[in-house]
């Protein structure tokens, strides 16, 4: 019941990133968004979630962790309300970064209770499968939730639905999950922001360089303002006594490789969401529930490589799972890059789509796995914080990446496809795109289909990039695999 519980809050969590990608076009047309600050929808929970979450963990540290993850829920429970209540942009823009707040909170302090709540051995091991199976596969699960809602009742709803699932946890928690012991300490608040907004200003600038270009005043400008804060973030860090990211846990190779594995996975699966909703939506032409059907194996298959994962880490460690699990997701992303306008859905979306998730099921067990091997219990709020941080950081961060690619790709192609339009169109098609600026189908399909292709291509060089910090930096010690195993190591932590 308690792994219920915990698990719950964390599909919650997730869920709520592409829960909202399925109802943006109602949301457009309800409260009158423009198509550049509806993407901030998504933002502005994306990365309160993953700034904040270094600050969320350490909370959890010092005021008790049980204590700390109901008030995140309840936030979260709040700011959904308010968010389906909404009657403006500003008013669902302040409730999506308000539930970003809560989800910061809830979620380390989540990954921390797993930790206190089972033994080290095969029971964690097994709790730690469902927990990576249950954050890997949540945004599956959101995109059919979110068709659901969206085709049966109406866009407020995928911000409603969190209210009572909210709320049955927040009663819950104290039945089921014991208060965690509590350490002293301070909050180092000037870390949380800087890094925050330096992420905020990172990410923008990928953003506006897709819309702007790269010679764009306001682009380099946003990506010199990041540099600087975030040079001033790692000087806090460094001084701080007691910082939300202690630099000392990136001297250990094995989690400063985790780190970076997930921050390339983490892009590499935020991208494969994005861009096959906006495929399988616009040239396959799926409804809202049908779309979020198409994305439910996923989920299935995220779990069934988290299982494997989890059963045989004991016997041959987490590296192997790491290597495989990467170059699986490569070979997914890379067989996507061959879709076009006459792909289906059977033959050229659901086999690459299975590989890739086997593969992510695999990653994420070991990655949270290792991440928190042979860390002092003081610091495991911290060290959890870090790793979905670094999840969602990277998430955020490697889609503005690959939207940027996507841009330069559907450009060069809108170019191509212009001259032939404009020698078979009607003089009314004409006039449209003179006023539109956007072209019709087909010509439209070829242009996203060429946009879609070569961002993953770049999802592909992220996934390499993993399987490569893997094999070279990751190395697996016998006292590892007796830990994962649940034996004593003398002498070990």
């Amino acid at each position: 019941m308690a792994l219920l519980v915990i698990a719950s809050c964390q599909l919650m969590v997730v869920l709520d990133i592409t829960i909202v990608n399925i109802a943006l076009p109602d949301i457009q047309r309800s409260l009158d968004f423009s198509t550049t600050s509806l993407a901030w929808v998504v933002n502005a929970y994306t990365l309160t979630f993953g700034g904040l979450l270094l600050l969320g963990g350490r909370v959890g540290d010092i005021l008790g962790r049980r204590r700390v993850f109901i008030f995140g829920v309840l936030l979260f429970v709040l700011a959904s309300l308010l968010g389906g209540l909404a009657q403006n942009e500003a008013q669902l823009l302040a409730a999506r970064a308000l539930q970003g707040v809560g989800g910061a909170i809830a979620s380390p302090t989540a990954l921390s209770l797993v930790s206190t709540t089972f033994p080290e051995g095969p029971e964690r091991n097994r709790a730690f499968g469902v927990f990576a199976a249950v954050s890997a596969g949540g945004g599956a699960i959101g995109l059919l939730a979110g068709g659901i809602l969206v085709e049966w009742l109406n866009w407020r709803w995928v911000l409603f639905v969190n209210v009572p699932i909210g709320l049955l946890i927040a009663l819950a928690t104290p039945r089921f999950i014991k208060e965690s012991e509590r350490h002293p300490g301070h909050f180092d608040v000037a870390g949380a922001l800087t890094s925050t907004v330096g992420m905020v200003l990172l990410v923008y600038g990928f953003i506006r360089a897709a819309q702007e270009g790269w010679r764009d005043t306001l682009t380099i400008a946003s990506f010199v303002a990041a540099v600087v804060v975030l040079a001033v973030f790692i000087l806090i860090e460094r001084r701080s006594r007691q910082p939300i990211t202690p630099l000392h846990m990136f001297a250990d190779r094995n989690r400063a490789g985790t780190y970076g594995i997930m921050l390339c996975l983490a892009a590499a699966i935020f991208g494969m969401f994005f861009f096959l909703t906006l495929f399988v939506q616009n040239v396959l032409g799926f409804s809202p529930l049908a779309a979020g059907f198409a994305f439910l194996p996923v989920s299935a298959v995220i779990a069934v490589g988290a299982g494997l994962a989890s059963r045989f880490l004991p016997t041959y460690g987490p590296k192997p799972f790491m290597v495989v699990g990467a170059i699986l997701a490569a070979g997914g992303l890379s067989w996507l890059t061959l879709t076009d306008v006459h792909s289906t859905y059977a033959g050229s979306v659901l086999g690459p789509m299975l590989v890739f998730s086997l593969g992510m099921g695999m990653e994420f067990v070991s990655l949270t796995l290792m991440a928190l091997s042979n860390v002092s219990p003081l610091e495991t709020g911290a060290a959890s914080g870090l790793l979905n941080a670094t999840q969602q950081v990277g998430g955020s961060l490697g889609l503005s990446i690959l939207v940027t690619m996507y841009g330069t790709a559907s450009r060069n192609e809108a170019d191509k496809q212009i001259p032939d339009f404009l020698a078979q169109a009607t003089p009314a098609e004409r006039l449209n795109f003179r006023r539109t600026g956007q072209l019709p189908a087909p010509w439209s399909h070829e242009v996203l289909t060429a946009g879609v292709s070569a961002a993953f291509v770049m999802a592909a060089i992220f996934t390499v990039l993993a399987a490569l910090i893997a094999i070279i930096v990751i190395q697996v010690r016998p006292s590892d695999l007796e830990r994962l195993k649940g034996g004593t190591v003398p002498g070990g932590v």
